[in-house]
């Protein structure tokens, strides 16, 4: 299984790097574009993606009086911070699927089909998914148990007793959302639109951009990023395409919230 995913992935992407190489030239725009284009949207998430400096960016700018308009609509009356939620998935839809997508339509002129939206040969591998499932399950439902992980998840504030109804249903489609999202931004984007000059090494390079996001976190989900990303890059390498992966994300991250607010004794 190992030689079919992995090493197998890795002779046909390396074979189809050197055919590239010998029909075009050696600087690349493609490549170029790719990596600024990553940088450019994850300074963008980073900084304006937090609501807290939207509001500082705009009180320092003289646009104080914004405040009072972009409080209404983020927080909208909510007690909880659903709204700042659903501003940060905003963000991150903005910067990590549609500039990334005209990148792809308007500047190569390509099918997003060729970076990772494609469905034919998707699910070939599903036995992929319930061996992944099968280690992952025990593993979030262990650290859901520990401290530092029932502080970080859900990210939606719950109190003890409250309903949850509607507000962590909300969350739970717009977490989805996030997840499409970045699986797109670096399975599809950055690896397929790295893989032509880096052949299977493009794994390695989106990786470490992948793992850096998860700075902040428990070390035990960052340090697991490293193996996500190298273990979902090459799925996507090998299919062509995301939608395995966002199932696996989504399934594990969903899996997460509910077996933290389990653990909590929500659903006692």
């Amino acid at each position: 299984m190992l030689k079919e995913i992995f090493y197998n992935t890795f002779v046909e992407t390396e074979r189809k790097r050197d055919e590239y190489a010998a029909t075009h030239k050696a600087f690349d725009t493609k490549a170029m574009w790719v990596c600024i284009a990553t940088a450019f949207s994850l300074s963008m998430i980073y900084y304006i993606g937090r609501y807290s400096y939207l509001k500082d960016f705009l009180n320092n700018s003289g646009a104080g009086r914004l405040i009072e308009t972009t409080d209404s609509w983020v927080r909208g009356g909510n007690s909880s911070n659903l709204g700042e939620l659903t501003y940060w998935v905003t963000m991150l839809v903005i910067f990590y699927f549609i500039v990334p997508v005209a990148v792809i339509r308007l500047v190569f002129k390509e099918r997003l089909d060729d970076y990772g939206l494609q469905w034919k040969g998707a699910f070939k591998d599903y036995y992929l998914y319930i061996i992944m499932l099968m280690v992952m399950v025990p593993l979030v439902v262990y650290f859901s148990g520990t401290k530092v992980f029932q502080a970080k998840y859900p990210f939606l504030d719950i109190r003890s007793g409250q309903s949850l109804f509607p507000d962590f249903w909300k969350w739970e489609l717009l977490y989805c959302a996030q997840f499409f999202a970045l699986e797109f931004f670096f399975r599809g984007f950055v690896l397929h639109g790295l893989k032509s000059r880096l052949g299977f090494y493009s794994v390695f390079v989106m990786t470490i951009p992948y793992c850096m996001i998860h700075f902040g976190k428990p070390l035990q989900e960052t340090l697991a990023a490293i193996i996500a990303g190298i273990v979902l890059g090459t799925l996507s390498l090998k299919s062509r395409s995301i939608f395995l992966g966002c199932l696996i994300h989504m399934t594990v991250g969903l899996g997460m919230d509910f077996a933290a607010l389990w653990q909590k004794g929500f659903f006692d």
